[in-house]
């Protein structure tokens, strides 16, 4: 039997490593994870997500950004790229790198099959650290679901969404997000 010894990594080898790669990873304390690429369902939908809130919150305090920037969650050591995160304000830097942020109010992740699981449980635990951290949601890709997590005093509530007529009352920032716009040009099997 031959046991295998993973290598650990500092966050600047990450760093140094994640600028120079084709594709993403995840930087899970001293380990680095690569990120599966996406499929064209997955694509619409987080595209779909970012466009229509980009649009709907212009010319207010709330920002949101898209894939390519970096969260860094101090308390877990952990670097990772959700799909959509909303900033109330200026997003704030981690020791004022430009590729790395900190305060998101809300986090959007599509679900893929390989990483459903880990969305759900592990990394809502962790971003749950996030002091700014207010609302959770995950979508699915197979069928118009959305689960939406949102912080109250006594803990997180979950609402599930079904169906395309309806729409997601984003407290966070004030408005509705239509399912309709989530899924808009994706065929469902």
């Amino acid at each position: 039997m031959v046991s295998t010894i993973k290598r650990r990594y500092t966050l600047d080898e990450y760093r140094a490593l994640e600028e120079k790669m084709e594709g993403r990873s995840e930087y899970r304390d001293g380990e680095i994870v690569p990120m599966p690429g996406g499929t064209l369902k997955y694509s619409r939908i987080s595209g779909n997500i970012f466009a229509f809130l980009k649009f709907l919150l212009r010319d207010t305090q709330f920002e949101p950004i898209n894939s390519d920037l970096r969260l860094w969650i101090p308390e877990h050591r952990r670097g990772v790229y959700p799909d959509v995160m909303i900033f109330e304000g200026e997003p704030q830097l981690n020791d004022e790198r430009l590729d790395e942020v900190l305060n998101p109010i809300l986090i959007v992740e599509v679900l893929s099959p390989s990483t459903a699981d880990y969305d759900r449980q592990n990394k809502f635990r962790i971003y749950r650290s996030i002091p700014s951290f207010r609302e959770y949601l995950l979508v699915e890709q197979d069928e118009p679901f959305v689960e939406r997590y949102s912080k109250q005093t006594q803990g997180w509530l979950l609402t599930e969404f079904n169906g395309l007529e309806r729409s997601i009352s984003l407290e966070s920032v004030g408005m509705e997000l239509p399912i309709a716009e989530i899924y808009r040009g994706v065929v469902f099997e």
